[in-house]
């Protein structure tokens, strides 16, 4: 997913081919997310670098992995923190804000939760 970004500028084409999305859908989600606004040419050519395009992994990540609405993800970078920003553009690691850490409460919760779900299980296999 994260290919390593070696220039400082890169075409839309070059983008669609980092990314893995249509130029148009590169086009489209500048209309959609305001954050993502590369620069242009002298030529009017979209010109993109590398936050940019780590910004644009990030989106795909919300809308195909996580399966995030638009809206959805719109409101997911406006909730971004700006130390959040710059580990998505900066070094591309996201980890921690898609899946931040859970204190001891949460923990035991979810483990009282799974707990609760396995026994649920096994009295369907014993009722059989």
């Amino acid at each position: 997913m994260n290919k390593p970004i070696k220039k400082l500028y890169y075409p839309i084409g070059e983008v669609s081919e980092i990314t893995g999305l249509k130029q148009y859908v590169l086009r489209y989600w500048e209309t959609e997310f305001p954050s993502l606004a590369p620069a242009k040419n002298r030529a009017g050519n979209r010109i993109y670098r590398d936050k940019d395009i780590r910004l644009i992994q990030y989106i795909k990540y919300l809308l195909y992995d996580k399966r995030f609405t638009i809206e959805g993800a719109k409101q997911k970078l406006k909730e971004l923190k700006p130390e959040d920003w710059e580990k998505i553009t900066e070094n591309g690691d996201w980890s921690e804000i898609v899946n931040p850490p859970l204190d001891n409460e949460q923990l035991v919760q979810l483990v009282r939760q799974i707990k609760g779900g396995l026994k649920e299980i096994l009295d369907l296999i014993n009722s059989w």
